[in-house]
């Protein structure tokens, strides 16, 4: 499916990051991957190149434009050019309003919208020089569709990368670069465990409430939104920008208070 493309994802290094970059790489691309983890970007490596896929790792916070940039180019220098971008890097945070410091809304909009920002602009660039067009696909949350208690900051950074995706894909589209957006619910990952897992129960009950909430009665695995990322990254959605794709069995449309209400 990726044969000869070259994709690069960032918050690689665990849960749906990693999942994501193995399955590009299971499909032919070759991947770079980037994060903080050294030692698990090392291991996701190893495996992948272990399976007969082609990767490889540059450590980096993403928050800084300039390490954005030069990303690009070690991307590029390694693999040849740079067909994807999977911006995945991101931060989860809930709280009530009043207690929202100004550490941590600068914080969390640095991960979750400002370095979406920086990746996506320094892709783009490279793909413009490239004149074949490219594919981007943010990750937002379900909260950037509609509003939970206590995840005001966490929700807007969230709803800014929605509209991001669709100014850039109405931007992109005349030099066929896509741009699309997927929005998970609960995702059964690293993050997944040790929120429901704080709460003190035992870890049946917890998962079977946490399935309860959904419509369709389970919590999204890796593989359902890896599926996702793939299918708006290939050619198969060559037709397909600006589409705020959602994987949350259900809970969006029928929880929370979307806006206007």
């Amino acid at each position: 499916m990726f044969a000869g493309k070259v994709a690069l994802v960032t918050g690689a290094t665990s849960g749906i990051g990693e999942g994501t970059a193995k399955a590009y790489a299971e499909c032919g691309a070759l991947v770079m991957l980037t994060g903080r983890n050294e030692e698990n970007g090392a291991r996701i490596v190893g495996e992948t190149e272990a399976e007969g896929g082609a990767a490889a790792f540059v450590a980096g916070d993403v928050t800084e434009s300039a390490f954005a940039d030069r990303l690009v180019a070690a991307t590029v220098e390694r693999f040849g050019a740079l067909n994807i971008l999977f911006n995945n890097a991101g931060k989860f945070t809930t709280q009530p309003f009043d207690e929202i410091t100004d550490e941590l809304w600068h914080e969390v909009l640095d991960v979750n919208l400002n370095a979406q920002f920086y990746m996506a602009r320094a892709a783009v660039k490279q793909m413009k020089a490239q004149g074949k067009g490219g594919a981007i696909v943010n990750m937002p949350s379900e909260s950037g569709l509609v509003c939970y208690p206590e995840t005001t900051l966490y929700g807007v950074s969230k709803r800014a990368v929605n509209h991001l995706t669709q100014g850039m894909a109405a931007d992109l589209a005349g030099d066929h670069i896509r741009v699309n957006a997927v929005n998970p619910g609960d995702v059964d990952t690293p993050m997944h465990y040790a929120v429901w897992s704080g709460t003190g129960l035992e870890e049946k009950v917890w998962r079977q409430m946490a399935a309860s909430i959904v419509p369709l009665g389970r919590v999204s695995s890796i593989e359902d939104v890896a599926n996702a990322v793939l299918y708006l990254s290939s050619d198969g959605a060559d037709n397909v920008t600006g589409v705020l794709f959602s994987i949350d069995g259900g809970t969006a449309p029928t929880r929370g208070w979307s806006v206007g209400d």
